[in-house]
């Protein structure tokens, strides 16, 4: 009698944090799914669970605990991994039965770990997944992460301590990826790391051919390059660096999205020096302006912290001018969060009371509100081209050059209903609100779902 085969071996996979950590996800579940193993879709469809953690605020740290408890609760077999794993020793204080804490970026550590407590059913054959790998995001986009860690020593921030310094990939390696991408179907590539603009400074930027082509490892050849597969690019966490001026001229070409990720964090000077931010001394606003006297259409996003130790009232007026003069198109706030091993947190300086910080966010957001629909406002009756991200009713929702998923803001289309997901759409903008747009259909789209009957 013929034994029955074993069953397929199921991880259930929890993610959490910034698409960087996302990219971390993925790469595990690739390697893993290669060796055979099964994705389960709920916590008791799964032989084991892995979460990935993020640790860099209070809440993050919070939020990670919670979804290892929720985890254990539910399953009872835990690998934890990500940011949070780098303190292993608050994992184990709240949650001692975990198989296995890991750092951030791991990889092999983590798939050693559910090849011991669940080993695969077979050898691995590659040819079980695609040459792009799993990816967690949507079919037509994809994050492309560039490098790890980080040479920056700001003080609020512990990421140099979780993930090291900086350690850019080879640009030929990348480059790979990115190509792969792009013959799967993906239709943006999202590129991130902790300092894209710093890409390559570490390796002190090697040459590397590419499509009968030298290019150097560096951020605007990166950015180049990049803008030959004939995708979307989006570049994201790009501090004002004077080479940026650089991709300023790919996005006047139109080689790469008009879009910049930029965090800013803070206008004082004085919070600035304290926060220790890299090229805090730029005059940013006469950069700002140069960037968009080039790109007129160039869309700046940036996250700000209210309530950093020692923020006056004074410090605060003076962000909400820069905020007022700089005319930001996307804008996120938070309050200041003292992280656990943060330098800033030995500075000796006043602590910002919580209805301060809450009252100074709110007045920010309010502001950058007022900011963001008047901007908007100057694009009714325009036509933009968009990718269409998913279809509620008869209303497709979509995103334009100006919008990076799940952060900014969206494009709503009227009687979009029949339009398939992924593609570009050009269309008229009818409509605007604080954040998002109105439009209709300007040209017959390049693809539309038929509908049942036809």
């Amino acid at each position: 009698m013929k034994p029955s085969p074993r069953k397929t071996p199921k991880v259930g996979f929890v993610s959490l944090g910034c698409p960087k950590a996302l990219v971390d996800s993925e790469r595990i579940l690739t390697r893993l799914r290669a060796e055979g193993y099964e994705v389960a879709p709920t916590y008791r469809a799964a032989d084991l669970v892995v979460v990935n953690t993020c640790g860099f605020i209070d809440a993050a740290v919070e939020e990670s605990l919670d979804a290892i408890g929720e985890a254990l609760a539910e399953n009872g077999k835990v690998v934890v991994t990500g940011c949070l794993g780098a303190r292993p020793e608050r994992i184990l204080e709240r949650h001692p039965g975990v198989l296995k804490v890991t750092g951030p970026q791991r990889y092999e550590e983590v798939v050693a770990t559910v090849h011991e407590h669940l080993p695969p059913r077979h050898e691995p054959f590659l040819d079980l997944i695609p040459a792009q790998g799993v990816r967690l995001t949507p079919r037509h986009y994809a994050y492309l992460k560039v490098s790890e860690g980080c040479n920056n020593r700001c003080s609020f921030c512990i990421i140099p301590a979780m993930r090291g310094r900086l350690a850019s990939r080879p640009l030929g390696e990348v480059l790979r990826e990115a190509e792969a991408l792009a013959r799967a179907g993906v239709k943006e590539i999202l590129v991130i790391s902790q300092d894209t603009s710093a890409y390559g400074s570490d390796l002190k930027y090697p040459s590397a051919t590419w499509r009968g082509q030298e290019w150097r490892t560096r951020f605007r050849d990166l950015a180049a390059a990049l803008g030959e597969l004939g995708v979307w690019i989006r570049l994201h966490y790009v501090y004002p660096y004077p080479h940026v001026d650089g991709v300023i001229e790919l996005m006047a070409e139109g080689r790469v999205l008009p879009y910049l990720d930029i965090p800013f964090q803070h206008a004082s000077a004085r919070i600035l020096k304290r926060m220790r931010r890299p090229a805090a001394a730029e005059n940013t606003l006469e950069r700002i302006a140069a960037w968009r006297a080039a790109v007129p259409d160039l869309a700046i996003r940036s996250t700000f912290i209210v309530g950093f130790p020692g923020e006056t009232e004074r410090d605060f007026e003076a962000l909400l001018d820069w905020a007022r003069a700089a005319q930001l198109d996307r804008v996120g706030c938070f309050e200041y969060s003292a992280v656990e091993g943060a330098a800033a947190n030995d500075l000796g300086e006043p602590v910002v009371p919580a209805e301060v910080k809450a009252e100074r966010r709110r007045r920010f957001m309010e502001a950058s509100a007022a900011i963001s629909a008047a901007r908007l406002a100057r694009r009714r009756g325009r036509r933009l081209q968009v990718l269409i991200d998913r279809i509620e009713g008869d209303v497709a929702i979509a995103r334009s050059s100006a919008d990076a998923p799940e952060i900014d803001g969206v494009v709503r289309i009227a009687g979009g209903g029949r339009l398939a997901t992924g593609t570009f759409v050009d269309v008229e903008v009818t409509g605007s609100d604080a954040y998002d747009l109105d439009a209709r259909i300007a040209t017959p789209p390049d693809r539309v779902r038929p509908t049942s009957g036809e």
